[in-house]
């Protein structure tokens, strides 16, 4: 996981290593939708995410925190009788890359995307006039309907794009042995998020890049999805 020295946008925190999966898992298709989410909300008696106008159903859930995500989790878990959590950064970054070495899943460059991924782009700049974007269009300013794009090869939408993903990683700098783990909040250290948004410049939009949020943070740009743990 990582990126090479040489990748176009990089940050300092990228540094390639080896890591290991050791359980099998598999992650939703999709990140979660409002739709999932409001049943949750009704079953557990807390309030639908506020969606700013742009929609609910199909759209992804936003404006979600750490601990909502993983009270959803714990809820479809007991719902399902099968084991639902956040993923790791470790998992998100397989999952994202889908065997791809390339920067990006589609390739290196990120104006090749907006059939692959929502992200700032020339449409977005009309509104926000001083971005960095795709010099391309991908159709939507801010979120979009899940599936609105095309997949990676693991057959996955929007893991770059559309909103940033919540992972159960505590952030280090060097990724560390945690990475590899769930965790649970710590102090003040915050947990990693990836993948992206609708309003991401385009070195945001990378699979290796990584950003981080305190557990009780949310925004319109940040929401989800779980993986289940496999035999």
């Amino acid at each position: 996981m990582g990126s090479p020295s040489g990748e176009k946008g990089r940050y300092n925190d990228e540094q390639q290593q080896l890591a290991r999966i050791a359980k099998p898992f598999a992650i939703g298709k999709y990140e979660v939708m409002f739709f999932e989410y409001e049943r949750f909300a009704a079953a557990t008696g807390r309030p639908t995410p506020n969606d700013h106008g742009w929609g609910l159903g199909r759209r992804p859930v936003i404006n979600v925190s750490w601990r909502d995500a993983k009270d959803y989790a714990d809820w479809l878990s007991q719902q399902s009788g099968r084991r639902y959590r956040l993923p790791t950064e470790t998992e998100w970054e397989y999952a994202a890359r889908a065997g791809a070495a390339t920067s990006r899943y589609w390739g290196d460059d990120p104006n090749q995307g907006c059939a692959d991924a929502n992200a700032g782009d020339l449409d977005g700049k009309k509104v926000f006039v001083g971005w960095t974007v795709m010099q391309c269009r991908d159709g939507y300013i801010y979120t979009a309907p899940a599936g609105s794009y095309r997949t990676n090869d693991y057959g996955l939408h929007d893991m770059m794009g559309n909103v940033l993903e919540w992972t159960c990683s505590l952030y280090a700098r060097d990724y560390g042995a945690p990475s590899q783990s769930c965790q649970e909040p710590e102090g003040e250290r915050q947990f990693v998020v990836r993948g992206g948004s609708w309003n991401d410049e385009p070195r945001n939009v990378r699979s290796a890049d990584r950003h981080r949020n305190a557990p009780e943070f949310r925004d319109y740009y940040l929401g989800f999805r779980v993986v289940r743990e496999l035999p």
